[in-house]
């Protein structure tokens, strides 16, 4: 009977992130990537737009249409806007949105190493309402760790460091289980922020987040470059309230990012110092697992080696390594049982 039921229900991954969402069927890989980005109508409190429509509108729109992120720092800050967006996601996966039990998903989804049981109950409860009947949680640094093949069900010290947007996760882990871990919350957003409040200081140009996170992407770099990068910087000049356009280099991107990374760098030395010496000389041999967004940041994989002495490798699809871990989770319960922190089911209608 179990298997018959089967036939009609999807299984799920779902990397929720504060600055994208992915979500992996199985069977079919990675099907949906989009920003974690919602736009509101105040007046009727209707969702008018998802993901990239909505960040599109990021800036743009009427004083009535709000467009927000609904997590902040891999947390929930708004969990009626985070179950719809939810929902839409879920639905979209479906050809016919309207789920009924049968067809109820069952949901593996990341979230940060450090949340409290509260928060992680807010996360399970939205996944549960946007239409699961199913919700196991697993960690997104086990969950990056698993997406790259690392051997974590061996007695062997796996370090990696998850940067994505809100959070910077970085976790030993052996065993099936994470040993030491940090979670702090300077990733890509806040460098993006950096990059904002240094058009303000020294440009006295007034810039939006897009453009930041543009400028990031196409000049952005943590280390000294061999050919130096140039990208035109557009805003709004403070002093005389007119659009201006200056030139920016890679070497100034990197002035306005340095401190944030350096904190980053210093978060892993951290880690490994309180790690036990058995698996440090593991880490040492192995090396540093670089997975996330901010992997792809020029140099930072360097960075970080020339800091701690350690090879650092970058993970293949840095980006989607999360939700393929995740995917291949749905495929080995027995892994399942053994990295979640938080199964939540519910049970059928009973037959009339």
């Amino acid at each position: 009977m179990s298997n018959f039921f089967g036939k009609f229900r999807k299984e799920l991954g779902i990397d929720l992130g504060t600055a994208n969402t992915l979500v992996y069927v199985k069977g079919r890989g990675v099907v949906i990537n989009e920003p974690s980005v919602v736009a509101v109508n105040t007046k009727t409190e209707q969702i008018l737009a998802v993901g990239h429509e909505a960040k599109n509108m990021l800036g743009k729109t009427p004083p009535h249409i709000v467009t927000t992120k609904p997590l902040t720092h891999g947390i929930i800050s708004d969990f009626e806007v985070t179950e719809k967006m939810l929902r839409y996601f879920v639905d979209k996966v479906y050809e016919d949105s309207s789920l009924n039990f049968l067809s109820r998903p069952k949901i593996v989804i990341g979230a940060p190493v450090d949340i409290t049981e509260v928060e992680r109950r807010a996360i399970g409860d939205a996944v549960m309402n946007s239409g699961s009947r199913e919700v196991w949680i697993v960690e997104e640094s086990m969950a990056s760790a698993i997406g790259s093949r690392m051997p974590v069900r061996e007695p062997i010290g796996n370090l990696i460091v998850e940067m994505g947007g809100g959070t910077c996760e970085i976790a030993v882990i052996s065993l099936s289980g994470i040993t030491t871990r940090k979670s702090i919350k300077i990733a890509g957003d806040e460098l993006n922020r950096n990059i904002v409040q240094y058009a303000r200081d020294v440009f006295n140009l007034l810039l939006g987040e897009r453009q930041a996170e543009e400028i990031k992407i196409k000049v952005g770099s943590a280390i000294d470059l061999s050919e130096p990068l140039l990208f035109p910087m557009r805003g709004r000049d403070l002093l005389t309230g007119l659009p201006r356009e200056v030139m920016i280099n890679d070497s100034q991107v990197r002035e306005a990012m340095i401190k944030s990374l350096r904190v980053i760098v210093d978060s892993i030395k951290d880690i490994i110092e309180i790690t036990p010496p058995e698996l440090v000389a593991d880490i040492h041999e192995r090396g540093i697992l670089l997975s996330g967004g901010g992997a792809l940041l020029r140099g930072f994989d360097q960075l970080i080696h020339r800091a701690i002495e350690i090879p650092v490798r970058i993970a293949d699809d840095p980006l989607t390594s999360v939700v393929r871990g995740l995917g291949m989770l749905l495929d080995d319960d027995d892994l399942l049982r053994e990295v979640s922190v938080y199964p939540l089911t519910i049970k059928p209608p009973r037959a009339s």
